[in-house]
């Protein structure tokens, strides 16, 4: 076999972020619909529902990143990704309100 075909074979990487906010995307769909999440990530980020089904019983890959720089794994991992991701959420949600309200205040003192 040549070294392009042994290439082809490996899949994409995810950092533990990425998975984490798949991850989070399962559970929220689940949330709301009561069940379908794997499917419905699989489908969104082209990702096989094996995977991400791995990535929920074990947690997201290696872990997460703890302040002291170790990595956690397990179930509170998991949790920590489930509040990073969401962290990553509010923030990019609250960036995003802050354009609006100046675009709101911008228009209102137009008046």
């Amino acid at each position: 076999m040549s070294n392009s075909n042994v290439n082809a074979a490996k899949g994409r990487r995810y950092t533990a972020k990425e998975k984490a906010e798949i991850i989070a995307f399962v559970d929220k769909v689940n949330a709301d619909k009561g069940r379908g999440g794997q499917s419905a990530a699989s489908k969104k980020y082209k990702i096989s529902p094996l995977t991400i089904s791995s990535w929920i019983r074990t947690g997201p890959g290696t872990g997460v990143i703890s302040s002291g720089g170790a990595a956690v794994a397990g179930p509170i991992g998991k949790k920590l990704s489930k509040l990073q991701a969401l962290h990553d959420q509010i923030a990019k949600a609250e960036k995003e309100l802050s354009k609006l309200k100046a675009q709101f205040n911008s228009l209102k003192s137009a008046l």
